[in-house]
């Protein structure tokens, strides 16, 4: 990536940013023009752009799940889905706000909290705000519930649609800022907005897919009980990606089917229509991949992601840390480097529960012959006569690992392993007096 496409890249997420910012408060200022009821309080007012700001926010999360690439591509996916979260929260909370500033005002407000006694505007009200309650307690419990990932990802989508169509009807039923046509004309945009999002997430995205197959070509076992899964495109070339980026992948089912999973390309970027990905086996649909063969069919959607050393074209040298299957991005990044005949100085610190957990071992002896690289094995559990050192990636043992080529301010740092993990390094790296913005990492905690 040259520098110039990386200004480019920093001026449309800015844009962005200033785009979203408009459009959560462009109803507040519309409500206040035009005609308005006399005597109408200011607490009563002020309530109501609470609800608007919070209609907003809620109508935005489905362009923010929706995977615009020209939308994540400036943040990166992590970025984006912290947002979402994030800003979530604030919706719930301008909505009971919205609620609890109309009972002040006016105690006998709370008796429209009674849903069968209230009229029929206010009962939309509770059941759009119930909705948003729900979405919230089971996306933050789903797994002390033991809620399956794919039936959260379809109960929060189904929330989040009911959350907005009582919400609009609410709206419509009140009336009262609703009341001049190019008012009513500007949530009708909105809508459409939203719903247009929708269906590029359910629909038009899923037909593309389904226009691009790919199959399994071979199945690879790796250590650390984990398996390269390499995919051939089908009457197509297959994307382009940066290293370090990951895809969602539907395996053996429809693309409208909503079970895909994400997962890092461990292939090079050079390496055109084969494209690699390695997966550990931790969960119900992870275990079961070793069961894949030859031939199956295939969807996948991306790249996404923000986490590539494409994006840091004027590093001179790279510290890679990973813990675990963490090592895969990474592992991207370094065949990449291997294809490019890129000599920058690497170095990569490792750690993983054993040496005979980390995956890729032999894959690294081969390309610290080919790169500038040098590899620290951290075993948490050495094994007998194991002179290295091991045990946890503390502070002290960060300091005497990173030499000082990889403190300077030209070395780019990506962090990658379970997320305790990456938090505890990350700290002890910014402790050590490396700049925080050199520091990358990219988590997919998405619920």
């Amino acid at each position: 990536m040259t520098m110039k496409k990386h200004r480019r890249i920093h001026i449309a997420g800015a844009l962005w940013v200033l785009l979203y910012v408009a459009v959560v408060i462009a109803p507040v200022f519309i409500m206040l023009v035009g005609p308005r009821p006399e005597g109408r309080p200011f607490l009563r007012d002020f309530s109501v752009a609470m609800a608007f700001c919070a209609m907003s926010i809620i109508g935005l999360q489905f362009i923010l799940t929706a995977r615009i690439p020209s939308l994540k591509r400036p943040f990166g996916s992590d970025v984006v889905y912290y947002f979402h979260h994030s800003v979530s929260i604030v919706a719930v909370a301008l909505a009971l706000l919205h609620v609890m500033v109309l009972v002040v005002h006016d105690v006998d407000t709370v008796k429209l909290l009674a849903f069968w006694a209230a009229p029929t505007r206010a009962r939309f009200a509770l059941a759009g705000l119930l909705c948003l309650l729900a979405l919230i307690f089971v996306s933050i419990f789903r797994r002390r519930l033991g809620i399956e990932y794919i039936l959260w990802r379809i109960t929060h989508g189904l929330l989040a649609m009911g959350a907005v169509a009582f919400a609009m009807t609410h709206m419509q039923l009140v009336g009262i800022y609703l009341s001049l046509p190019w008012k009513r004309a500007l949530w009708a945009v909105y809508s459409a907005l939203w719903v247009g999002a929708l269906a590029y997430a359910r629909i038009v995205r899923p037909i593309s897919m389904k226009l691009h197959p790919y199959e399994v070509e071979s199945i690879r076992e790796e250590r650390g009980n984990a398996w390269t899964v390499s995919l051939v495109p089908i009457g197509h070339s297959g994307p382009r990606f940066s290293p370090g980026q990951f895809a969602w992948i539907t395996v053996d089912r429809s693309p409208f089917a909503d079970v895909e999973h994400p997962f890092s390309f461990s292939s090079s970027a050079e390496q055109n229509g084969l494209f690699g990905f390695t997966i550990k086996a931790l969960g119900d649909f992870t275990k079961r991949i070793h069961n894949l063969v030859p031939g199956t069919r295939v969807y996948l959607d991306g790249p996404f992601g923000a986490f590539s050393m494409d994006r840091r074209p004027d590093a001179h040298a790279f510290l890679f840390i990973a813990g675990g299957i963490g090592i895969t991005p990474i592992m991207s990044m370094l065949r990449t480097m291997r294809d490019r005949r890129d000599r920058r100085p690497c170095l990569l610190i490792y750690g993983a529960r054993s040496l005979e957990d980390m995956t890729f071992l032999e894959d690294l002896d081969d390309l610290k012959t080919q790169l500038n690289l040098e590899v620290q094995l951290i075993p948490s559990i050495p094994s007998e006569g194991w002179e290295g050192p091991s045990g946890r990636l503390t502070k002290g043992l960060l300091n005497r690992l990173v030499v000082p080529p990889s403190r300077d301010a030209g070395c780019e740092v990506f962090v990658c392993g379970p997320l305790p993990m990456m938090d505890a390094v990350e700290q002890h790296l910014i402790d050590l007096g490396i700049d925080r913005r050199r520091i990358h990492s990219e988590r997919f905690n998405l619920a």
